[in-house]
């Protein structure tokens, strides 16, 4: 009887005990969904965002582009807006989860509840089953009460995010302003559309100031645009090695025609070419070399090796890679990535800004890589002929995926930084075969890697939420790791010298020393970027934002030498080549300047293009892809 007294004890604390989860569950849960239903309404009455302040603003600065209080006042609100849209972002997706797992919380105290009221010492009681049933029509009232609310948060939540988008995109009221799309995220290229959103106030200030210049874009007229295939006579270019680079960096392959990867060899953003033109003109054609229109849509900047250009395009039916003359901007061929195993039948959503096809190609001189929004990755010959194809699965983020890829010897790299997986690889450029793979503890980067030689090894360097780290090219070990960064993180790193420069908007610059414990030796807060990646040389490190403001700093020291605030935005990386810097805009304009301690602009010339890619380079020669066409500059 004692025994019998002590199970039906401890089943009676057992029902109690679901009950508390269950009451603790749905309190918490509830709470939740008022929160998320509140936003939803405070949304429909204010503009998080401030949309109608920054166009105002903008429509004050129309008649007096020069204004620099009014411009720095844009610039503010502007920060403070796109912290606002971000803070909501985060706030319906985290309020989303937690209102999910309150949820299933209660639903599984629910079922306890109910599996041990069968085995209820109670139910032998006089009138425990009246009271069981009055137990039962409660929660049945209120779960159907509370199923009102959760499915009541769960629409609201997702009509915020909508609700934020359409603030994020709200219509331009400036009449003959042209505003158009930020990327708020790491290479992330917007689409070409009349639009003010947050962060794009530089956008707006670079139709201002380029209408008070009047500077009127008009058409290329190139020497050459005809795109039909032709056959190629091409061999693969013989390299040289052991060539040490103006940062400081053994330099594995150079060539006057060697620019295999995102931001040149190694993805450091230092070029060898020489003779590269510093003037040219959209306008009037001069020294414009040829312009041909890209057949489908992509954000990835151009490579290119020996006498080929490759670029790849895609939207959200169809991928293809492009096989351009560097010559006379005839298409080669354009290999269609299709019919891949395990491809998915409906890739992604991504946001217009980034696109199916942001990631740049990268090459070895006889094979080219490339890899797209769902996970497709190809490997095909100079003649466009499919070496491999696999799939990598899914992407899961927030924007889509944008980490370029780079070659190292026989391996094919692939940062695959998502919100499932975080891993560095290694494929066979042969095969596509996986060689290696390394588990990252790390959140979702849309950096790409750099491959560096540090005098002692070969390293892959990654930047990501929370640390900069570096990996073994062959065995991918890890070699060392410093925790310095944090948030959406999209630039790449810089090295020279030694070291390493890593930065992120809204989190900070580091500069790391290597050796046998790397260190932070100096950090800087003032000037950040979302988009471009740094560049530097042995005594010069240059930064530039994507508000326009492009800044020089001392290696060693941190020791600012100089700030140069440019009129438009700027989303492309600046690269080192001929001993100048060459940065382009969003609106086409090139900065040419030199790096030093005093800044000293040697040209601008406006191709007439908006564009976020970053220039590729042969020697004497420019390639820039705009938002529709590719161009050749060089010397006529």
């Amino acid at each position: 009887m004692t025994n019998n007294h002590k199970t039906e004890s401890e089943k009676i604390k057992i029902l109690r005990l679901w009950n508390n989860v269950a009451i603790i569950a749905g309190g918490f849960s509830l709470i939740v969904a008022v929160l998320l239903i509140l936003n939803f309404l405070q949304l429909n009455r204010h503009d998080p965002v401030e949309t109608e302040m920054i166009t105002s603003l903008v429509e004050r600065l129309k008649p007096d582009p020069s204004n620099d209080l009014l411009r720095n006042e844009i610039r503010a609100v502007d920060l403070l807006a796109r912290k606002a849209y971000f803070t909501n972002q985060w706030q319906i997706r985290t309020g989303g989860y937690f209102l999910l797992v309150g949820i299933a919380i209660m639903i599984i105290a629910f079922q306890m509840i109910m599996t041990n009221e069968k085995k209820n010492p109670l139910a032998n009681l006089e009138g425990s089953e009246n009271l069981l049933l009055s137990q039962k029509k409660a929660r049945n009232m209120v779960g159907i009460i509370g199923g009102i609310v959760f499915v009541s948060a769960i629409i609201s939540a997702a009509l915020s995010h909508q609700k934020l988008q359409k603030f994020y995109l709200a219509p331009a009221v400036a009449e003959n302003v042209e505003i158009i799309q930020i990327d708020p995220g790491p290479e992330r290229a917007p689409e070409s559309q009349t639009v003010v959103s947050q962060g794009e106030v530089a956008g707006a200030i670079d139709t201002i100031s380029t209408e008070s210049k009047n500077a009127k874009q008009t058409e290329d007229k190139p020497a050459n645009t005809e795109t039909q295939a032709v056959k190629p006579d091409i061999k693969p270019v013989k390299v040289e090695q052991g060539t040490k680079d103006p940062a400081g960096q053994i330099v594995e392959l150079e060539n006057p025609q060697y620019f295999p990867t995102f931001r040149g060899p190694g993805g450091n953003g230092i070029a060898y070419q020489k003779n590269i033109p510093v003037s040219w003109n959209g306008e009037t054609g001069e020294n414009v070399l040829w312009k041909v229109p890209i057949p489908l849509p992509g954000f990835n900047s151009p490579i290119t090796w020996g006498e080929k250009l490759f670029l790849s395009g895609a939207d959200e039916s169809k991928r293809e890679v492009y096989c351009i003359d560097i010559n006379t901007g005839n298409f080669l061929w354009a290999a269609d990535a299709a019919n891949i195993p395990g491809s998915p039948a409906q890739g992604p959503e991504v946001a217009g800004y980034t696109g199916h096809a942001a990631p740049s190609l990268a090459t070895d001189g006889s094979g080219v890589f490339a890899i797209f929004s769902n996970g497709d990755i190809i490997g095909l010959d100079f003649d466009g002929n499919r070496l491999w194809a696999r799939n990598l699965g899914v992407p899961e983020n927030h924007y889509g995926y944008s980490s370029s890829l780079i070659v190292f010897e026989n391996k094919v790299i692939v940062q695959w930084d998502n919100r499932k997986i975080q891993q560095v690889l290694a494929l066979n450029v042969k095969t596509g075969e996986t060689i290696w793979s390394t588990d990252r503890d790390v959140k979702i980067s849309w950096a790409s890697p750099v491959v560096v030689n540090t005098g002692s090894r070969w390293e892959i360097i990654l930047a990501a939420d929370p640390c900069v780290d570096a990996y073994d090219p062959n065995t991918g070990e890890q070699l060392w790791r410093v925790d310095c960064i944090y948030g959406e993180v999209g630039p790449s790193i810089a090295y020279a010298d030694g070291m390493v420069f890593a930065l992120n908007e809204y989190a900070n610059l580091a500069a790391i020393k290597l050796g046998d414990k790397p260190e932070v030796l100096w950090e800087d807060t003032e000037y950040l970027s979302d988009v471009p990646s740094p560049v530097a040389t042995d005594e010069y490190l240059i930064v530039a934002t994507s508000y326009g403001v492009v800044v020089c700093y001392d290696t060693k020291t941190g020791t600012k030498y100089w700030e140069q605030e440019f009129d438009n935005s700027i989303y492309a990386s600046p690269v080192i080549c001929d001993g100048k810097v060459y940065l382009i805009d969003k609106q086409g304009i090139m900065y040419i300047f030199e790096p030093g301690k005093d800044f000293n602009l040697i040209g601008e010339p406006n191709l007439g293009e908006k564009m976020v890619c970053t220039p590729a380079f042969t020697d004497g020669r420019i390639y820039l892809r705009g938002y529709d066409n590719l161009y050749c500059i060089g010397e006529k």
